[in-house]
């Protein structure tokens, strides 16, 4: 009895290191399938902004990458809601997704599924590293910076 507690108490401080090591990322790599159609879409949505598709509307509200080194997952929390002409949007969605798990939390929709691939760093910019950003460097004292004042 015992040496149950003892390793689920383990498994559990394991695992919060796990989730520890979690990175926020600024932009969802989304999957849209509209099962009418058979047509399938990926789609970056950013953190924060809404993206629309058909009568879908999602936003997402953070989404996290794991560490290189550990076990690859990406979860993001998504807010999903239909818009219907002359109706009030309904909420069908908000939850957290996972991309090694796309069944554990899915939207439950006649028509569409959406799943998460990916969690990454905004185009054109390098992957934040963990950690504070660094700020800008001090300027040398008694310096100016090139500029006189007028």
């Amino acid at each position: 009895m015992r040496l149950g507690l003892a390793l689920s108490a383990l498994a559990l401080a394991s695992g919060a290191a796990a989730a520890a090591t979690m990175t926020p990322r600024p932009v969802a790599v989304m999957q849209l399938l509209d099962k009418i159609t058979a047509r399938v879409s990926r789609f970056e949505a950013p953190v924060g902004q809404a993206v629309s598709f058909g009568t879908l509307s999602l936003v997402v509200r953070d989404c996290e990458k794991s560490a290189p080194e550990d076990r690859p997952e990406n979860a993001a929390f998504v807010q999903i809601y239909e818009n219907r002409p002359g109706e009030e949007q309904a909420r069908l969605f908000s939850g957290w997704m996972f991309s090694s798990s796309p069944a554990l939390s899915a939207l439950e929709h006649p028509v569409y599924d959406v799943t998460l691939l990916d969690c990454k760093a905004a185009n054109g910019s390098p992957p934040a590293p963990p950690g504070p950003a660094p700020g800008p460097a001090p300027e040398a004292p008694g310096k100016s910076g090139g500029k006189t004042a007028r």
